[in-house]
This record gives structure tokens, C-alpha cells and sequence, in this order.
């Protein structure tokens, strides 16, 4: 058995630091994943040319007429040629800003949801996803093909005013060198984190408290997915696939969970069933 020590090393910093690993890990376990499971690819055909012109469209025409501007207004605070990797972040998270309320936010949320479920059939909790949609057994090999229509309101992540309002007010933090981008994806993280996890949240019941209490008790590891989650919609043009696969990996990270919420059910209702007290026969 352990010394007390370790254990309370390994309970204090060992555990949460490799969870909050995992948890950035998620996003790009989402990309494989998307990539390994052609099933997936019709989602992505249908939105992809349009995200694509907009993201274009939007980028091209910050980065002409703004970058510059922008780059001479940071060069007043950095110096050794940062201004112009901070300029770029800062353009970069004001066109995620722009294209997030001109397309993402009212276009692709049911594709999320698609997304979303047709993982969960897929990591065998097709159970949760009956709550919401009919999934029939017709299509064994094509999730997406398993679903039927939601038969209530289904979101995948609610419109929210606070966190773009928070994204536009934290964006002047990349006038800092060096360590601004990373606060900045932090901050912006902590709320990021927690609403890819609305259509899980919904699926399992949880009204606003319990919903609260989930996320309290992994905030690091949402704070960290979510930054991470948040510099992959940075990659210009491609802000459209990364968030397909961002509901790829928050499916992957619900179902791992779920898995585990099980799994220790299962353990706490044999211990419950082996610490009864053996009846005999009268």
C-alpha cells in the first residue's frame, strides 16, 4: 500500500493534471476520429463549401484591411518582432468572432447534433440518444443513417450573447507579449468548455443546478478543453471542420464519461448486493 504521502501527491497534483491532460487531448482525438469514420463525411459535404467562402471571405478582408494597422498599433508595446504574431492571433480571433455570429451559431448547430448522436450510437449509448430521437437498427455499420428525427428542441450549443461579448472584451489581452495569447485562450476557454457539453447535459436530464455542479467539478478540464477547442477555430478557413470535430471529441469525452458513471453504478450496486446479510431458510 502506498506511503500517505504519495497518495495525497497523487490525489492533490497526479490525478488532476493528468485529467486536465486528457481533456486537451480530446479535440484532437475528435480530428482522427472524424478522419477514420467515413460515416461522418456527408456532414461535413453539405456545410463545408459555404463555411468555407464565408471564412475566405471574412479573413481576407480583415487581414487587408486591419492586420497592419493592428500590428503597428502593438509594435507601441512589444518588441523582437511579437507584435506580429500577436496580430495575427488578434485578427485571427476577431474573424472566429465575426463568422461565429454569421454562420456557426445559427447554420451548423443541427449538424453538431447529428454529429454528436451518431458518435454516441457508435460508442454503444444509443440509450441516452432515444431520449431525444428515435434510433433505429437498420443501418448496423452508419451511425448517421441510425437516426431518426429529434422528436423534441435538440441543441447542440446554445447561442451564447456572453461568451462572443466576452470573446470581442478579452481580445485586446493579446496586446501583451508573449504570454497574451495563451490567457486569452484560457479565459475565453472557461466558458467555452462547458456548452460543448449542452447536448450531453440535456440528454442526461440535468437542469440548470446539476448542469452548474458537473462542470464546478471539472472546471480545469473544461477550461483547458475549451482553450484548445478555441485556438483550432483560429486555423483560417478551417474553422467549419474543426467544429464538426469538435462534436466529435465533446461525444467522445460524454460517451468515456458515461461509460465511467456506469461502471462505477455497477460497482457500488454489488457492493450493496455482497454486504447483504445472507438469509437462510426457515
Amino acid at each position: 500500500m502506498a506511503h500517505p504521502v504519495i497518495q495525497n501527491v497523487q490525489r492533490i497534483l497526479y490525478y488532476p493534471a493528468k485529467a486536465n491532460l486528457y481533456a486537451c487531448l480530446y479535440p484532437f482525438k475528435g480530428i482522427f476520429y472524424f478522419l477514420g469514420h467515413p460515416w461522418l463525411f456527408p456532414l461535413l459535404r453539405t456545410r463545408f463549401v459555404p463555411a468555407f467562402l464565408l471564412s475566405a471571405f471574412v479573413l481576407l478582408n480583415l487581414f487587408f484591411w486591419t492586420y497592419l494597422p493592428q500590428v503597428a498599433f502593438l509594435a507601441l508595446f512589444h518588441h523582437n518582432g511579437s507584435a506580429w504574431v500577436n496580430g495575427t492571433f488578434l485578427v485571427l480571433g476577431e474573424g472566429a468572432a465575426i463568422v461565429a455570429i454569421l454562420f456557426e451559431a445559427f447554420l451548423v448547430d443541427e449538424s453538431q447534433v447529428d454529429v454528436f448522436d451518431a458518435v454516441l450510437v457508435h460508442k454503444g449509448h444509443d440509450d441516452l440518444v432515444r431520449q431525444s430521437r428515435p434510433v433505429s437498427e437498420e443501418h448496423l455499420n452508419n451511425p448517421v443513417l441510425c437516426l431518426g428525427k429529434p422528436t423534441q428542441p435538440s441543441v447542440y450549443g446554445p447561442f451564447s450573447f456572453r461568451q462572443i461579448a466576452e470573446f470581442v472584451i478579452l481580445l485586446p489581452l493579446n496586446f501583451i507579449p508573449y504570454v497574451g495569447v495563451p490567457l486569452f485562450l484560457l479565459l475565453t476557454g472557461y466558458r467555452a468548455g462547458p456548452l460543448q457539453h449542452w447536448r450531453y447535459f440535456k440528454l442526461r436530464g440535468f437542469d440548470r443546478k446539476q448542469r452548474n455542479a458537473f462542470a464546478k467539478r471539472r472546471r480545469l478540464q473544461y477550461t483547458f478543453y475549451g482553450a484548445v477547442y478555441l485556438f483550432l477555430q483560429l486555423v483560417p478557413v478551417l474553422s467549419m471542420f474543426f467544429l464538426l470535430t469538435a462534436a466529435v471529441s465533446s461525444a467522445l469525452w460524454a460517451a468515456d464519461l458515461e461509460t465511467e458513471r456506469r461502471q462505477q453504478e455497477a460497482r457500488i450496486q454489488g457492493q450493496d448486493y455482497t454486504d447483504e446479510p445472507a438469509g437462510g431458510v426457515d
